[in-house]
């Protein structure tokens, strides 16, 4: 499965990085698959009455994981503009802080200026629900990114198995350290449903290990000064760890640097989320032992050719699986060659 779900990443990545065409690495549901290629033919392929057009991205905060997806968002908008003959833009409306409150505001702002699609990760979906059902009564798509979609909404969600992405960080982990020892495990977000996911299968995935202690590894909000602080006051207060999980991009970078700090280097293994620059030099130094990663730029070039197609009036997939890679040291070279271009 995980050799599976790295080809997957390589060839959506490919994509991006080429024609920027659509992927999915799918678990086998027919509904999981995104429709392929660039433009449509003919009229259907440009906006309606061939206007310019405009989608906007709504990240749950200020991150450097999402200007990742931004730049997916951007590249396949600059192609759609190529393909189509109109212009397609990016509306990029990041909140400060994850906070549900905060993203309602952008988002109705954004519904404000009337583009033809949102894309949203929600920091929590049941306190934006109201908003998102009145941005669809106005005609706007939306579709979700780096979340899974609410049972019973009709909702399109672009992504990959969270559950999955946990999981193969868990037993790698377990793996690392004998399969013994204690083992802290950080939430990210609890209201969002992506780190819920995570946090869920780390903590499913380690019962089949009955000589790990799992402990509270804190909260870190998504927010890495946060993951930080949080890690070294565990770390603190359990002289004894041997692992550390997480379930955001924040947390890898804030716990390795609590790691770094309290010399624990080698002594405390982590596993951790996601591709960023930083965590990537964690994983090259040495202070990560590897990363169950998304695929943020193919979220975000995906998420537009969604949008595109449900302003199009064209049915798309529930589920558009981006794929995960999983990065070590055995590849870490070549992740940071492909993360920097």
């Amino acid at each position: 499965m995980m050799k599976k779900r790295l080809l997957a990443a390589v060839v959506c990545l490919s994509m991006l990085l080429g024609s920027a065409a659509g992927c999915s690495s799918g678990g086998g549901d027919s509904g999981s698959t995104a429709p392929t290629g660039g433009a449509a033919s003919s009229s259907q392929s440009k906006g309606k009455e061939g206007k310019d057009l405009t989608f906007v991205i709504v990240p749950k905060c200020v991150h450097a994981w999402f200007d990742e997806v931004n730049k997916g968002a951007v590249a396949q908008a600059n192609k759609l503009t190529e393909e189509l003959g109109v212009k397609v833009s990016i509306d990029y409306r990041a909140p400060n802080t994850a906070d549900v409150a905060e993203q309602n505001t952008v988002l109705q702002q954004a519904a404000a200026t009337k583009p033809d699609g949102i894309a949203l990760d929600p920091c929590d979906y049941k306190g934006s629900k109201a908003v998102i059902e009145e941005i669809q009564a106005q005609g706007i798509p939306v579709v979700l990114f780096d979340s899974p979609a609410p049972g019973g909404s009709n909702l399109t969600s672009v992504g990959n198995d969270f559950a999955e992405q946990a999981t193969l960080a868990a037993d790698k982990l377990a793996e690392t350290i004998g399969k013994k020892g204690k083992v802290a495990v950080m939430q990210g977000l609890p209201t969002a449903p992506n780190h819920a996911e995570r946090y869920q299968a780390h903590l499913d995935a380690l019962k089949k290990y009955p000589d790990i202690q799992v402990i509270d590894g804190g909260i870190d909000n998504d927010n890495i000064e946060t993951a930080q602080s949080q890690a070294a006051a565990v770390l603190a207060a359990n002289p004894d760890l041997t692992g550390y999980l997480c379930c955001d991009a924040s947390g890898p970078i804030g716990i390795s640097a609590a790691i770094k700090e309290a010399g624990k280097v080698g002594k405390v293994k982590i596993v951790g989320m996601d591709n960023l620059i930083d965590i990537l030099n964690y994983i090259k130094d040495g202070t990560m032992t590897a990363t169950s990663s998304t695929m943020p730029q193919m979220q975000g070039s995906m998420a537009v050719l969604m949008m595109w197609q449900k302003h199009l009036g064209i049915d798309i997939p529930k589920t558009v699986d981006t794929g995960i890679a999983f990065i070590d040291s055995s590849n870490v070279d070549k992740w940071i060659e492909i993360v920097k271009k």
